[in-house]
């Protein structure tokens, strides 16, 4: 049962337990990510900058249909800043300002964290919720074609 005393069903408790996590990746990939915007410096300013604005859009717009998905599911879900902080698995993001070449690297580190979470969800996922299993293929996707576009920048 949830706090309002309602029954959750198994297969919702299951998704719950495999997307959640995918979920707080999201969340502190789009802080990160909005983080770099910020404080990128260097001769591909705005090349970078602007790149990471397209990502911020798309990892909060998927981070909005996994959240959904669990809400459809009758699952909360907990995107709150402690929970976040304390339950990442990506890596630690630099403070202050960074050169361009530095922001490219750490933002591919930090998709590929997110990519392997949401891929150890994708199998399990395939016997119990097929239509979460499409969203996190759709997030894999995308996440995909963002690494892509980074990581052809490094040299």
């Amino acid at each position: 049962m949830n706090a309002d005393n309602r029954v959750i069903p198994v297969a919702g408790r299951d998704v719950g337990g495999l997307l959640q996590p995918v979920l707080v990746d999201l969340i502190a990939l789009s802080l990160n990510a909005k983080q770099a915007h910020w404080h990128v410096q260097g001769r591909h300013f705005t090349q970078v900058h602007e790149q990471l604005d397209t990502l911020v859009d798309d990892v909060r717009r998927l981070s909005d249909d996994v959240a959904e998905r669990l809400v459809a599911l009758d699952v909360a879900v907990d995107g709150r800043p402690a929970t976040v902080s304390q339950t990442t698995e990506l890596p630690e993001f630099d403070e202050g300002f960074l050169s361009d070449d530095k922001v490219v690297s750490a933002i591919v580190d930090q998709i590929d964290a997110a990519i392997s979470r949401a891929r150890a969800a994708l199998e399990p996922l395939d016997e119990i919720d097929q239509v979460s299993q499409d969203i996190l293929i759709e997030l894999l996707r995308a996440l995909e074609k963002h690494r892509w576009m980074f990581a052809a920048q490094i040299n």
